[in-house]
């Protein structure tokens, strides 16, 4: 049913459009998540996610605890309709119940910070599995929580006087050299299921046409009407 409704929605869009989802798919990835925690300047969080965007990661992931997650149009560029947000609100500890809930998923927790001396970017070993990077807020960077429950440690080499980069450089710059070495591994180790490029494709189509859901509803009609 799915499948059908994905030919029978795509005949609202150009067919270029429709080719170029589905070329963005074949490299789109949920191999590596990217995972921010409290970031309260919507300019950076809307610059990771599309950054994201740009290096094919579908998956991103928002902690709020103190500050609420605020996309800023004109920076993102429209990114954020071509992701899949998963967003961390309702508990008294959301970064506790985010790692719990990517580790269920069987994601290894690799938190960045310059003050942790476990590996460097350049030496990160991405064919361990699964990777859910985690970007900390602004000043106060990752919390003792993210502290606590990840895996791994991973920091940007740097040689100057600034201990950091902004968050949106280094998402940029550690997405860069990642999605590099994921373009190395076997494709059917990082690229989407089938199943899971229908979803997207699905979700696209939605977020393409006006009055989708009025569209689907004939659909459906016709279905009823023709089994």
């Amino acid at each position: 049913m799915q499948k059908e409704l994905i030919t029978y929605l795509a005949e609202f869009i150009t067919p270029e459009r429709f080719q170029l989802f589905e070329k963005v798919l074949e490299k789109r990835t949920a191999y590596i998540t990217v995972v921010l925690e409290d970031i309260f300047q919507p300019q950076n969080a809307s610059a990771v996610l599309r950054t994201c965007d740009c290096f094919g990661i579908q998956h991103v992931h928002i902690i709020e605890n103190r500050n609420k997650f605020k996309i800023d149009k004109e920076v993102a560029m429209g990114a954020s309709k071509w992701l899949n947000i998963h967003k961390y609100h309702q508990k008294n500890n959301n970064s506790l119940h985010a790692i719990q809930s990517l580790k269920n998923q069987g994601y290894r927790i690799v938190a960045t910070s310059p003050h942790y001396n476990d590996q460097n970017l350049p030496d990160f070993d991405l064919k361990k599995g699964k990777t859910a990077i985690i970007f900390g807020s602004e000043l106060p960077g990752i919390s003792n929580t993210i502290i606590q429950e990840a895996d791994e440690f991973m920091k940007i080499p740097m040689f100057g006087f600034t201990e950091s980069f902004n968050i949106s450089v280094s998402a940029a710059i550690v997405l860069y050299q990642l999605t590099e070495k994921l373009r190395n591994l076997p494709e059917q180790e990082w690229q989407l299921t089938d199943e899971e490029k229908d979803e997207i494709k699905l979700q696209w189509l939605r977020n393409s046409i006006k009055k989708y859901k009025l569209i689907e509803k004939h659909f459906f009609i016709k279905k009823q009407d023709n089994p």
